[in-house]
C-alpha cells in the first residue's frame, strides 16, 4: 500500500499571525494574508496553513473557508514551541534603502534577536519606515521558517547609543581600520552580545574614537578587504551565529 502522505505537507504556506494559538482557535485572515492564500497559493477547504504566533510557537491549521475576500483556518495542533533565540544585537547604520532592506531580510534569516538601526555622520538615509522594515523582516521569517521574529528599533543617534549601552553587553565594533580577530574575540565573549556595523562612507574619526573608548566596545576586524556596510553586518552576524551562536 502506498504511504500515508505526511500531513502537514512541507510545501504548506507559513504566515505569522497577531492572534494568540492554541489548538481550537478560529483565526479569520484578510486583506494581502487573504489574498496569498486563496489567490496565489489557491488554497482550499481542508488544505494546511502552518501559523505562528511570535509567542508560543508554530501550529498546524486547516483552512475552512476560502472567500474572495477573507480566508478562516482552524488550529488543529502545535508542530513547535518558539525557538530559543540567541542574545544578538545588529546595531546596523542605515545604509541606502535596498541595501539596508537586504540586511533586515539576511538578520531575519540569520537568526539576529534585534535590530537597532544606528545613525551615524555619513549615514546616506536618514528614516526608516518601520512598518514596511516589519513586512520585510515577517516575509524573511516566514521563508526561513523561524518561530520567532526580530524585534526592531526605531533610529537612534550613535551618541545615544553608546550613551545608554548597557552593563553586560559586549559590544563588538567592525572597524574597518582594524582591531582583533573576529572569531577570537566572539568566542573571549559569549554573553549577551551586540555587533556595530558603519555606513556606506564608514565611520570618521571622532566616532571610531568614541566607540573604541567605550567599556564595553571591542574593535574587531572582518578580514584584510574593506567590506561594503551591507556585507559586513551580514558577514559578522554569520561568523557570530557560527562562533557562539545556535548553529
Amino acid at each position: 500500500m502506498p504511504a500515508t502522505p505526511a500531513w502537514p505537507p512541507k510545501s504548506a504556506p507559513r504566515l505569522f499571525v497577531a492572534e494568540p494559538l492554541d489548538v481550537g482557535a478560529v483565526i479569520t485572515l484578510d486583506g494581502p494574508q487573504a489574498h496569498y492564500l486563496a489567490r496565489v497559493m489557491r488554497l482550499g477547504e481542508g488544505d494546511a496553513v502552518l501559523l505562528c504566533d511570535d509567542k508560543t510557537g508554530e501550529w498546524a491549521s486547516n483552512v475552512t473557508h476560502a472567500g474572495k475576500r477573507d480566508v478562516t483556518l482552524t488550529v488543529v495542533g502545535q508542530l513547535r514551541v518558539r525557538e530559543e533565540v540567541p542574545d544578538f544585537t545588529l546595531c546596523a547604520a542605515l545604509l541606502k534603502k535596498d541595501r539596508f532592506d537586504l540586511v533586515l531580510e539576511k538578520a531575519a534569516e540569520l537568526g539576529v534577536a534585534r535590530i537597532q538601526p544606528v545613525l551615524t555622520r555619513r549615514c546616506v538615509a536618514d528614516k526608516l519606515n518601520l512598518d514596511r522594515a516589519r513586512s520585510i523582516l515577517t516575509e524573511a521569517a516566514e521563508q526561513c521558517a523561524r518561530t520567532a521574529l526580530p524585534e526592531i528599533a526605531e533610529p537612534v543617534k550613535l551618541e545615544a547609543l553608546l550613551k545608554g549601552w548597557p552593563e553586560g553587553r559586549t559590544l563588538f565594533f567592525a572597524d574597518e581600520n582594524g582591531g582583533e580577530n573576529a572569531a577570537q574575540q566572539f568566542a573571549a565573549h559569549p554573553g549577551p552580545s551586540a555587533l556595530l556595523t558603519g555606513p556606506e562612507g564608514g565611520f570618521d574619526d571622532a566616532e571610531r574614537a568614541a566607540i573604541r573608548s567605550h567599556a564595553q566596545a571591542r574593535a574587531i576586524t572582518l578580514g584584510p578587504r574593506i567590506l561594503r556596510g551591507e556585507t559586513a553586518a551580514i558577514a559578522a552576524t554569520a561568523l557570530w551565529m557560527g562562533t557562539v551562536g545556535d548553529w
